[in-house]
């Protein structure tokens, strides 16, 4: 070997023998830049060890309720040797288990909350806002070992949380299951670019002064924390800045202020904050700590490491006098008293009350024979500084049952926010009231024949609108659909409601001209027809009519039963959020952002619960099919546009072409022989010819022999859009 080799030997993944650690290890670590399609094919099948004809909902339905609840109800006061509880009860243990699971979620994007189990990965099993709920659901695994399938994580966990509270004395709203379990970490949801815990310096904050301006999507203020630092911002005591964190914060949950002190003085009515002893004993985090542990983390070397010498978020006390009970002390104290800065034993920032009667300290968590003072968070004084928050504390104060009722119906919000809709909810334990924030639709009371929709077909082709108008309408209305918290869809056609019907990705003077007719419509008909039915049935029939056209006999599926949901019935101000800023499916997107616009299309394709082939296959039927936003020509790489050929694929393979930037989002497609400009595109036309992945697919539908297996796909992939908020229908 010659030494000029023998000197690149280490930088050959061949002939590193395992000992070069600079050799990258995954295709990411090599191309950092590429566009990663691994958002498209999270929890596919492989990942679930649960049998195929694995049915939740069957399991759920006759799972006994009441027995799990009885099982929970036992163990909440039975403390273990392993974990023992504080005063005897795991209340406050149960609820932070169920709050941190649930509070991840965000209505920007509906990513996060309690529905998928997701807190038994990473990140999340690690976050330091998450220490020891680790505790929580091992405790909870006696009960989920005798239930087994009947019952998810998700759901367990949630209802012992809610278990909880009516042990404390809460009388709760109600508890819905459903939650249904995924197997590996969500590695799809952005929580932020810091690459470790709690960093101060990377700043969240389009601008630090105003904390409105918090990196969208994110709800958290700092990677690792649930909402809010509880020492303060950046860990510097101010609760007036405070308050403007746990504003932006809760409102990315959509929660208003009054939901938002409920929620926080009646988390912190029972249980405690951990922090007696040095931070700095503590271990490795769950997904770091050794075998040894068995997916335990954050041991603590120092004393019994548990009981009395348990850390968690190095805030060290009781907020109220008994902690295991639901009462109003919380308003009580932190009214009654003066509070003070001061250390706790592991050196956290916390506030103490001056001069408390003793009969107003909680005994000790682990000794009955002591008291201790009772301490309050960053967050906790700005309930009492802030003007707004103070104002709602006081009211709750002098009116228990208020208080009451505001947090038992905001800790169910907490709780079934990502849940979607109330058809979606299991068991017979949740109340009969319809909430905004579940997004109710009017029951349709009709029935339609294969013949009458043949009929109402017609009637839509023939009504002066064009296919693309069709198509365009029947789209953008089930776009909005989002697999995270299962809002938005076709369904209840609130795309002729606002805020929809003004959104700018909706073009609103096309789609009024196309409402307007369709209403037209409806009104000539002898049986009442819902809007949302006409609008996916007009697309639907246009998409039917294309493949026909192209010579393809191929029946597009229509299942009827949408409703028309009411003005009243539309959370306006959370509905704001699902508004696309971009559609790659129809080649728009609205403003200049730092993400590129291909990447942008892999979240509203995840969100739409598409694979990467269904993704490719409705992109290039939708440009063939002239639905481009603004009916701008990008992407439209056909000659016989309406029609559904697979000539997108055909003519972005053909190396007949060159390809030319002409601005940051635009390029030419030119003849390469004569130079003559035939096509123009944008970045997500040409990444289905760059990407390597996506390239195989679009080369799949760009052969001559599988034209009626891309008319037959793209169908297929249009209609599963169409009914993705169809939960009334078994996929």
């Amino acid at each position: 070997m010659s030494n000029d080799t023998q000197a690149n030997v280490g930088k050959c993944p061949f002939h590193d023998n395992g000992t070069n650690t600079n050799v990258a290890s995954s295709n990411t670590d090599w191309w950092p830049n590429a566009l990663n399609l691994d958002i498209l094919s999270q929890h596919d099948k492989k990942t679930n060890p649960m049998d195929p004809d694995f049915d939740y909902e069957k399991a759920f339905n006759a799972l006994d309720l009441d027995a799990v609840k009885k099982d929970i109800r036992a163990l909440m006061n039975t403390s273990q040797a392993w974990w023992p509880a504080d005063w005897g009860s795991y209340i406050g243990m149960f609820v932070r288990t169920a709050w941190h699971l649930a509070g991840t979620y965000r209505k920007q994007d509906g990513r996060g909350g309690a529905n998928t189990g997701n807190q038994r990965f990473a990140p999340l099993n690690s976050w330091p806002d998450n220490v020891n709920t680790d505790k929580g659901r091992r405790l909870l695994w006696p009960i989920k070992q005798k239930y087994g399938n009947q019952i998810s994580w998700g759901d367990l966990i949630v209802l012992a949380g809610t278990v909880a509270y009516d042990v404390a004395g809460l009388k709760t709203y109600g508890f819905a299951g459903g939650r249904k379990d995924i197997w590996h970490p969500e590695k799809d949801i952005y929580w932020g670019e810091e690459r470790q815990w709690l960093d101060v310096t990377k700043n969240r904050y389009e601008d630090d002064q105003d904390r409105t301006s918090l990196e969208n999507p994110l709800a958290a203020v700092q990677m690792g924390l649930i909402y809010v630092n509880p020492e303060g911002v950046d860990g510097k005591s101010d609760p007036l800045k405070t308050a403007q964190d746990m504003r932006t914060t809760f409102d990315r949950m959509a929660m208003n202020d009054e939901e938002t002190v409920a929620l926080t003085a009646g988390g912190h009515t029972v249980g405690k904050a951990h922090g007696n002893g040095r931070g700095d004993n503590i271990g490795a985090d769950t997904e770091a700590a050794d075998v040894e542990f068995q997916g335990l983390g954050w041991h603590n070397s120092e004393g019994t490491g548990n009981g009395a010498n348990t850390m968690v978020s190095g805030i060290e006390g009781a907020w109220t006098t008994n902690p295991t009970k639901w009462d109003n002390e919380f308003f009580y104290l932190l009214f009654t008293y003066e509070w003070e800065l001061r250390k706790s034993p592991a050196g956290a920032t916390q506030w103490e009350p001056i001069d408390i009667k003793e009969e107003d300290k909680p005994i000790d968590a682990h000794n009955p024979n002591v008291r201790r003072n009772p301490i309050m968070t960053d967050a906790d004084m700005a309930l009492k500084m802030d003007p707004e928050y103070r104002k709602i504390s006081e009211r709750f104060y002098h009116d228990q049952a208020y208080f009451s009722e505001v947090f038992a119906r905001a800790w169910y919000k907490l709780t079934h926010r990502d849940l979607g809709p109330k058809s979606r909810y299991l068991g017979e334990a949740y109340p009969s009231e319809d909430l905004i924030w579940q997004d109710p639709i009017p029951a349709v009371d009709y029935t339609l024949s294969e013949a009458e929709i043949q009929v109402l077909k017609a009637k839509l082709l023939e009504s002066g609108l064009t296919s693309a108008e069709l198509i365009n309408t029947a789209w953008d209305s089930a776009r909005t659909y989002r697999g995270s918290d299962y809002r938005g869809g076709a369904n209840g056609a609130r795309i002729r409601l606002a805020p929809q019907k003004d959104w700018a990705g909706n073009e609103p003077e096309r789609l009024a001209k196309v409402l307007a007719k369709i209403e037209e419509i409806q009104a000539s008909l002898d049986k009442k027809v819902s809007i949302a039915d006409l609008i996916v049935l007009g697309g639907t029939a246009a998409v039917e009519k294309a493949a026909q056209d192209a010579g393809f006999d191929i029946d597009a599926p229509f299942t009827p039963g949408r409703g028309d949901a009411l003005q009243e019935q539309t959370d306006e101000y959370s509905f704001q959020e699902l508004e696309p800023k971009h559609d790659g499916f129809r080649n728009w997107i609205k403003s200049d952002y730092v993400v590129q616009p291909e990447e942008m299309l892999l979240d509203r394709a995840q969100l739409l619960g598409l694979t990467a082939p269904e993704m490719t296959v409705l992109i290039g039927g939708m440009r063939v099919l002239g639905t481009n936003h603004g009916n701008t020509k990008h992407g439209v790489f056909t000659d016989r546009e309406g029609v559904l050929t697979n000539d997108f694929f055909i003519h972005l393979t053909d190396m007949n072409n060159t390809w030319k930037p002409t601005g940051k989002n635009s390029y030419e497609i030119r003849d390469r022989e004569t130079g003559a400009v035939k096509w123009t595109a944008t970045r997500v036309d040409l990444v289905f010819g760059s990407n390597s992945i996506l390239r195989s697919y679009a080369e799949v539908y760009g052969q001559y022999d599988n034209k009626e297996k891309f008319a037959r796909d793209f169908i297929a992939a249009w209609t599963k859009v169409m009914n993705a908020d169809r939960f009334d229908i078994k996929a």
